[in-house]
């Protein structure tokens, strides 16, 4: 395929899959693909790797500024004037409530919170998908192709990415969700939508049986090219990049010295966020640690403890008040693993084929997880009444509402902080989203943005299928642009 002039000195970043079987690619080639052509995922040949002098540099860049700085890094194939208009076009203030897009808070001495859910479906995921959004229309009008989107998403992917696609002429979205588990309000925010170019699909099922058949149908080469399939979850290494860009802007709005260590806490269900803050560790930013916060489902954190990845069969993975992280099989864990293993595709592709046949791999007995001290994570979890409780502290100690999921990683982060220590706590979602939880804990109905006042009660439109691959390809091929 056809690359971009990038009008740059510095090496070209090419890009590799994590169980080896994929010819290096630029950006433009992989940003469409979603899975690598042999099932592993998508990561660059090297991280970029940014100085102090750099970072000091950009301490007054605003936000579409600093997302370009460290975008061009990964996008290289891309001119830097189109990646400089279509970061502007990204992260404007009337989309995300104000320039800062991100606003940083101090909530306690030493602890802060990280403004993530400001745009335009409430949560984290619009800072990635919107970029995505450009992306995506850029590469196809220049290419004169389409794309058919296919993702999964536990309740807040889907309504980001489909907002982000909407009006898009070369795009069709399909995407897929559990038929149980999200709040109202997350189901309404898709099934709501009326576009022409979008398809929601519901599966009986977790979501990890939604993720699964994201995979079986991109694993299917022929299938995958006759119908043009994207992907738009974090498998997609442009989100994960985009979700780089706000680590950075933490660490420079909190005004740290040069070197100065900050740790991050995230909520972690499909291991996308707390991904992007490794690849962000590894490329400069001085992060301590990286303190991942599960809910019930907490197979990662049982990784971090003991070295052993087990995930959990869709029967066995609980359905929480923080629906989002309900999740056992995470994408994402393979690109640090991938790191893990000293980026060996070989080593990488029989611990996959072991997962597959014995349902876990022990890194402890191969001593590889000590690598994750190094990697600087961390882990904990946390319960329903966790939950509540942090809800409650939230509102009377700070003033502060907090969703369910947010609520997940300062309750990790309050029990995991060092003495000293810097945190910042990244947000998840708004409390809107999650209203019976913040009931339950407050006694009262959080407020919602102009605009969302009747989502519930709208029309929706969605249709309802059995987790089967063969059933998904056929609806797809009768709907695909």
């Amino acid at each position: 395929m056809r690359a971009f002039p990038a009008g740059r000195d510095e090496p070209v970043t090419q890009y590799i899959s994590t169980r080896g079987g994929m010819s290096p690619l630029g950006f433009c080639d992989i940003l469409l693909g979603g899975l690598a052509p042999d099932g592993g995922l998508v990561v660059p040949e090297r991280y970029p790797s940014i100085d102090a002098a750099t970072l000091q540099a950009w301490r007054d860049l605003d936000y579409p500024t600093l997302a370009f700085e460290l975008l061009r890094r990964f996008a290289d194939d891309i001119p830097h004037a189109d990646l400089r208009r279509l970061a502007a076009a990204s992260y404007r203030a009337e989309v995300f409530g104000s320039p800062e897009v991100t606003p940083l808070r101090q909530l306690d001495h030493g602890l802060y919170l990280l403004g993530l859910s400001h745009g335009p479906t409430l949560a984290f995921k619009d800072i990635a998908m919107q970029l995505l959004g450009q992306l995506f229309e850029y590469v196809l009008e220049r290419r004169q192709q389409f794309l058919n989107i296919l993702g999964a998403t536990s309740g807040d992917t889907g309504s980001s990415a489909e907002h982000a696609m909407l009006g898009k002429e070369r795009v069709r979205v399909f995407m897929l969700s559990p038929d149980i588990g999200m709040s109202p309000f997350q189901r309404a925010q898709m099934y709501a939508l009326q576009a022409p170019n979008v398809f929601n699909v519901a599966v009986r099922g977790v979501f990890d049986d939604c993720q699964d058949l994201v995979k079986a149908v991109s694993e299917d080469a022929q299938f995958k090219a006759r119908y043009r399939i994207g992907a738009v979850n974090s498998i997609n290494w442009a989100r994960i990049a985009a979700q780089v860009v706000y680590y950075f802007k933490a660490w420079l709005a909190l005004g740290a010295k040069p070197g100065q260590p900050v740790s991050f806490a995230v909520p972690t269900g499909n291991f996308g966020n707390v991904c992007a803050g490794h690849v962000a560790r590894q490329m400069g930013l001085p992060i301590h640690r990286l303190i991942v916060a599960t809910n019930e489902n907490d197979v990662l954190h049982q990784f971090f403890r003991t070295g052993v990845y087990r995930p959990r069969l869709g029967h066995q993975v609980q359905r929480t008040s923080s629906p989002s992280m309900d999740i056992s099989k995470a994408s994402n864990f393979e690109r640090l693993v991938f790191d893990l293993v000293g980026r060996d595709p070989q080593r990488l592709s029989a611990l996959w084929r072991e997962l597959g046949q014995r349902g876990e791999i022990d890194l402890g007995a191969s001593g590889e997880v000590a690598a994750v001290e190094t990697f600087g994570f961390v882990s904990g979890s946390s319960s329903h009444a966790d939950r509540l409780r942090v809800i409650r502290q939230a509102r009377g100690d700070w003033g502060l509402l907090l969703d369910p999921h947010t609520a997940d990683g300062i309750k990790v982060a309050l029990e995991e902080r060092q003495p000293g220590e810097q945190v910042i706590c990244l947000e998840t979602a708004l409390p809107a989203k999650f209203e019976a939880t913040i009931r339950e804990a407050l006694g009262e109905t959080p407020p919602r943005p102009p605009g969302y006042a009747d989502l519930e009660s709208r029309p929706q439109r969605y249709d309802l299928l059995e987790a089967d691959v063969d059933a998904l390809k056929a609806y797809i091929a009768g709907r695909a642009g």
